[in-house]
């Protein structure tokens, strides 16, 4: 039992910190609703598959309006997910949108929670999905976090009973959801869980339906409604001035790289769940009838909720203090009950509104946001009463032991201003995404510390303990150690206080790109993480390969400063490919990270340490023309692709489409979901296909059918679909083999589709004009065949060309077929106008 009480409290606390934010100065009203879900003893937790998944209107009801605790499991963090924001895709997009969620909570008021269960993309049924997924190790963290959260109500985004009908990872976690309700309280599955938090047994488990499950709001209008429970999420909330669809868009539109920003909306609004296990339905509007959500829940609990419903009852909105007397009293009485769950739950609650009442602020900044084992930093420590209460400032501690006595009262709204040193050990780890720690497999992260399994982000190594004393009831608040700072053009801001190696090193390009066998020069970029820093570095390379110098030596002053090294590399001959790693060598140890940063305005600083490698590709290939203007839409890495295999490539707006620019390029190629995002590129089309007719080519990558902002696509009709070939080895025939696309410069072959990444393609089109010639087929195992993946149409002197292939992703991977296939179809007709301008000359 001390182990599980231990565990318990652990993770807790884990999921206490988050990364830095400004800290927000509570109104009344807030601490006022806080104190309404202290006294609600209920909970919910709901399970879908990924980031965005989370029906935001039903988590803010569940947790702003029956005031239930209320949490969302997501199994997958989005690593296989488009970026429209930037062109982090992978890893880097799953920290990105591991962050949007946690941003979503802090608005809808709910918690968050993981499986180890990485995202692969796409995927078209369960049984692919739990084949790739260890499904015994993902339905073992389904069970830990229920076991954890104890939720009294389990609600599935997702129906396990149409499997084939959405996502695999849809079906999936319904899939696994049903099983651990049934497994949760049996001890003997996955023991070691139940022996840490103990058995548990939800009451009832519901399906989130509604009109789209069943394919049209006529047929759910007549669908039979007896097993489920409506709720109207349309509320209105007078102390935030919001109605609760409100709340709910403001929290979905934080999934900005999933281009989820939405407008807010209005009124009463029916949301549907469907009864699927558990104790029977007894109320048609209550989803926790029969279950005591009251303080008599637990033992002991009466005399506490007779303190607290009496404080809610008659609170103070002028002065929140005066009910601190009668919330220490409950804090006494909460630390006897012996239910360890609700004690620890409700002591975290009844301490931070402790803290609301008396206006506390408290702080433990360091003089820079990142440090390195051995090192002493600054912590700037800010106490402040903002009320008349007695306050005692005790002692301060910090995470390392290190302790120092005060015993001073607070006086009322009086600033104290301490310094105090922080030693970083040297032994201490970096700050890293702990699931990104090891290297795990395709389907599942590897995290070796169970304790930190299904948490949202790595706990916060540092932090201070504010030990006060409240009248004659003794406190500790806990802070994490943040950097505070301020911009000129921005004002005030936090981040996060993080733990960096004394070196890390990467090569500015992540993938370089050979057309021929000239050598060149590459840049690596040293940062130092610690002052006087002295080494060498040298490059891990491919056998066939040659790098120039072995080694050049380093030396930087200050911490935070860079210094770039030039290398020379080699290639082979003939074809071939490998990975670039930058080796620094430190006294006797030698550092292969790079230290990567993500900083976006509506999440906070990232830092992330990866292995430090740059994939080279020594390329046979040919291209045909020259210059390629470029229209951004939703954002990849294409345009710095084509330079590498030696293009001139301009980005150009719409508004710079006229005319007299497009004449200054070979071909205009159109980023992804450009038809989607950028909406006055409609108004150009008409200068485009003038552009093609003139000679010129247009390539346009992949469009989603809904959301365009253009009915003509193409100078002929198209109409794109939801076809996709998410299998990256799927079988690649050859529709046109006598084609220019396929022979012309370059001789595609079957093995120019080998080592493709995470999916052929997406959104085919799947009805064209006769004037397109479609060039590949493929599908997915089981399913017909897919012939839009890439349609070529000659349109006056020159050609155009829509591909749903996903180049945007074999780009960044450095797939030598991808390149080649490209490089054909920006110079499919060029052979003809040089010959022509020959003949013309």
């Amino acid at each position: 039992m001390l182990r599980s009480t231990l565990v318990a409290l652990a993770t807790i606390f884990f999921l206490s910190f988050t990364s830095a934010q400004k800290p927000k100065t509570p109104s009344s009203t807030e601490i006022y609703e806080s104190l309404q879900k202290l006294n609600f003893l209920g909970s919910v937790l709901y399970v879908a598959a990924h980031p965005d998944d989370e029906n935001t209107r039903l988590i803010s009801y569940l947790s702003n309006h029956i005031k239930a605790r209320t949490g969302y499991l997501s199994l997958t963090r989005g690593d296989g997910g488009q970026n429209l924001i930037g062109p982090e895709l992978r890893e880097l997009l799953g920290v990105i949108r591991t962050q949007e969620l946690l941003a979503a909570r802090r608005i809808d008021g709910g918690e968050q929670f993981f499986s180890r269960a990485n995202d692969f993309g796409y995927s078209k049924h369960p049984d692919e999905t739990l084949s790739i997924w260890d499904k015994d190790e993902v339905l073992s963290d389904v069970v830990r976090t229920i076991r954890l959260f104890k939720p009294d109500i389990i609600i599935n985004r997702f129906d396990h009973r149409t499997p084939g009908a959405t996502h695999g990872h849809h079906t999936s976690s319904a899939i696994l959801s049903m099983e651990a309700f049934n497994l949760c309280n049996d001890p003997s599955a996955f023991p070691e869980t139940a022996k840490d938090y103990g058995t548990w047994q939800p009451k009832r488990l519901f399906f989130n339906t509604g009109w789209w499950f069943y394919g049209s709001r006529e047929n759910f209008e007549k669908a039979d409604k007896s097993n489920m429970l409506s709720l109207d999420i349309g509320v209105y909330y007078p102390l935030k001035g919001m109605s609760n669809n409100e709340v709910a868009a403001l929290a979905s539109s934080q999934h900005l790289c999933q281009g989820f920003g939405r407008l807010s909306q209005r009124g009463s609004q029916n949301e549907y769940i469907e009864f699927l296990e558990g104790d029977a339905l007894s109320d048609d509007k209550d989803i926790f009838a029969g279950i005591d959500t009251s303080w008599s829940r637990i033992k002991g609990g009466k005399a506490i909720g007779q303190i607290l419903y009496e404080i809610e009852k008659n609170f103070n909105f002028k002065n929140p203090a005066v009910h601190i007397p009668q919330l220490l009293k409950a804090y006494q009485l909460v630390q006897q009950i012996q239910d360890e769950h609700w004690k620890i739950l409700k002591l975290k609650e009844l301490k931070r509104i402790i803290e609301m009442c008396t206006g506390l602020y408290l702080e433990a900044s360091a003089e820079s946001n990142w440090a390195t084992p051995g090192e002493f930093i600054k912590l700037n420590l800010e106490v402040l009463n903002r009320s008349d209460l007695p306050v005692q400032l005790l002692s301060i501690r910090s995470s390392n032991g290190i302790a120092v006595a005060k015993d001073m009262p607070l006086e009322e709204n009086t600033k104290y201003v301490f310094s105090e040193p922080l030693k970083i050990e040297v032994n201490q780890k970096p700050t890293a995404p702990y699931w990104l720690m090891e290297k795990g497999s395709l389907g599942m992260y590897k995290v070796t510390e169970q304790s930190l399994i299904g948490i949202p982000e790595t706990p916060r190594v540092f932090t201070v303990d504010f030990n006060l004393l409240f009248g004659q009831v003794p406190i500790t608040i806990t802070k994490p150690v943040v950097y505070r700072f301020s911009k000129p053009d921005k004002g005030e801001l936090y981040r996060p206080f993080e733990i960096i190696p004394e070196v890390s090193a990467k090569i500015t390009e992540k993938v370089i790109i050979f057309e021929n066998d000239r050598q060149r020069d590459i840049s690596v970029v040293v940062k130092a993480g610690r002052d006087l820093l002295e080494g060498y570095v040298e490059i891990c390379h491919p056998e066939n390969w040659n790098v120039y110098p072995e080694k050049q030596k380093i030396s930087i002053v200050n911490k935070g400063e860079e210094q770039m090294l030039t290398f020379t590399v080699f290639p082979p001959d003939s074809q071939s490919e490998g990975y670039l790693s930058p080796m620094v060598h430190i006294n006797d140890k030698v550092h292969t990270k790079e230290l990567i940063e993500i900083d976006y305005a509506h999440i906070p600083f990232q830092t992330v340490l990866l292995p430090s490698e740059s994939k080279v590709v020594r390329l046979d290939i040919k291209k045909k023309g020259e210059n390629i203007a470029y229209i951004q839409g939703a954002g990849d890495v294409v345009p710095e692709s084509l330079k590498q295999i030696g293009y001139q490539v301009r980005i150009i707006d719409p508004e710079e489409i006229t005319p007299e620019t497009l004449s200054l390029f070979d071909a205009v190629v159109v980023g992804i979901r450009a038809y989607n995002t950028v909406e006055s590129l409609q108004y150009k089309q008409q200068q485009l296909f003038d552009f093609v007719a003139e000679g010129g080519n247009m390539i346009v990558q992949y469009n989603t059918g809904y959301g365009l902002n253009s009915k003509e696509l193409a100078p002929y009709d198209l109409k794109i679909s939801r076809d996709r070939v998410t299998n990256e080895n799927a079988e690649v025939r050859f529709l046109a083999p006598e084609h220019e696309l396929l022979n012309y410069p370059n001789k595609i072959t079957e093995n120019d589709f080998q080592g493709w990444a995470q999916e052929r393609g997406l959104y085919f089109p799947d009805e064209w004009s006769e004037e397109f010639t479609p060039v590949l087929s493929m599908n997915d195992p089981g399913e017909t065949p897919k012939d839009g993946s890439l349609l070529v149409a000659k349109y006056g002197k020159g050609y155009y060309i829509y591909t749903g292939l996903s180049f945007f992703r074999e780009f960044p991977e450095g797939v030598s077929g991808a390149y080649r296939l490209f490089a054909n179809m920006l110079s499919i007709g060029k052979d003809k106008v040089e010959l022509e301008a020959k003949i013309n000359d």
